[in-house]
């Protein structure tokens, strides 16, 4: 990690992408900041889960997906065909709505990962200090070999993000990480988030209003065109969307007066 902390460590240019022959996203300029939480705000359907994936090219496994534009991560463009999608994922890791543990130990959660990423080193320290980061380990350092499966919803939530962690990524996506948590539990998320922050640059996608002006950084407003497509409308310091938006259309959606 670079130690200037106002690099951008994505930048998305003129990113437009179709389902088909369906724009699903239009023309988007973005630049994700390392060590910063990023969220993506909006409504419904308008494009904010798509363009998040097409941040670690999850979007590849939708038949008929495609994009146009560049995704510069470290300035190399990640859809270039010289770039392996799987090592994409591993730099870029994803925690998903709902909480989706495999069916195995608590152990064996983090350490597949990893193994499948051909770690070599002690397993065991890997999977203390990866729990320790997503703030599970006191909760569970006494039961590795129970099924995660086993475990409360926000619990199961940080196993994921240690998970995810287990493969030393550098950027974590996180797509409505808190909407099937309880309020206790999502306070839990937004504070761990705060803490990998020091470490890692997040992108959240919430429709969380207020978790947005808590937990992020830098704040992107997006909306639908008069074709459906997913537009960005805003982008900026948090403090700055949330308390003197520039455009209308951004004021009326945080303030509840949208649609």
């Amino acid at each position: 990690m670079t130690e200037n902390k106002n690099q951008p460590i994505i930048t998305v240019k003129d990113l437009s992408i179709f389902y088909k022959t369906f724009r699903a996203v239009k023309n988007v300029d973005l630049e994700i900041f390392e060590n910063k939480i990023t969220a993506i705000i909006g409504p419904s359907g308008c494009g904010k889960s798509t363009v998040l994936r097409s941040f670690n090219r999850m979007n590849d496994f939708i038949p008929g997906a495609s994009i146009q534009g560049n995704i510069l991560f470290h300035d190399k463009n990640i859809y270039d065909e010289d770039v392996d999608p799987v090592q994409v994922r591993r730099m870029i890791g994803m925690v998903f709505q709902k909480p989706n543990p495999f069916p195995k130990s608590i152990y064996e959660n983090i350490a597949w990962g990893a193994k499948m990423n051909g770690f070599s080193g002690n397993m065991d320290d890997l999977v203390e200090k990866t729990l320790q980061d997503a703030a599970l380990w006191d909760e569970v350092k006494d039961e590795l070999n129970k099924n995660a499966l086993s475990l409360s919803g926000g619990q199961q939530q940080r196993l994921c993000i240690a998970r995810a962690l287990a493969v030393k990524p550098e950027i974590i996506l996180m797509d409505e990480p808190c909407s099937a948590l309880d309020p206790i539990a999502t306070l839990k998320i937004e504070d761990l988030m705060r803490e990998l922050s020091h470490n890692y640059s997040i992108i959240i996608v919430t429709h969380n209003m207020q978790q947005a002006a808590r937990a992020s950084d830098m704040t992107a407003f997006f909306t639908m065109d008069e074709d459906r497509a997913g537009v960005m409308v805003e982008y900026g310091l948090t403090t700055q969307i949330f308390t003197n938006p520039k455009n209308k259309q951004t004021e009326d959606y945080i303030t509840g007066r949208f649609g």
